[in-house]
């Protein structure tokens, strides 16, 4: 009987993708999902940060996560603040306190910006 081939080993250096996923779904507004490719990580086991990887690497893997998950907040962020400001645009114009786009108490205010105001009843 021939010998059979050897398996790979297991601890082989191979490169792993990465990505940094966030979904939102709500019952009022259209779901959303974010998702980024990390650069890719040269490993020697399933775990990406092992104790085979350089300082530099794991540093560099890191760093980009870092950016990566910032980039992923500023942009679910503004998503988040753009559909509260339709929600409440359409609840104010569901109230009739909306005039040109602008909430009329807002309105007040910016004029009066900086000054005592005492209204009259």
């Amino acid at each position: 009987m021939p010998p059979s081939p050897t398996p790979p080993p297991t601890d082989s250096p191979s490169t792993s993708t990465s990505a940094l996923k966030a979904s939102y779904s709500s019952p009022t507004n259209k779901d959303f999902t974010y998702s980024t490719t990390l650069p890719p990580l040269s490993t020697s086991s399933s775990n990406p940060l092992s104790a085979s990887l350089s300082t530099v690497d794991k540093t560099a893997y890191l760093s980009a996560l870092m950016q990566a998950t910032s980039k992923m907040q500023e942009d679910i962020n503004r998503e988040l603040t753009k559909r509260m400001e339709e929600d409440n645009l359409k609840a104010a114009a569901v109230s009739g306190e909306v005039k040109g786009g602008i909430k009329m108490d807002e309105k007040k205010e910016e004029e009066n910006y900086g000054e005592e105001v005492v209204e009259e009843d």
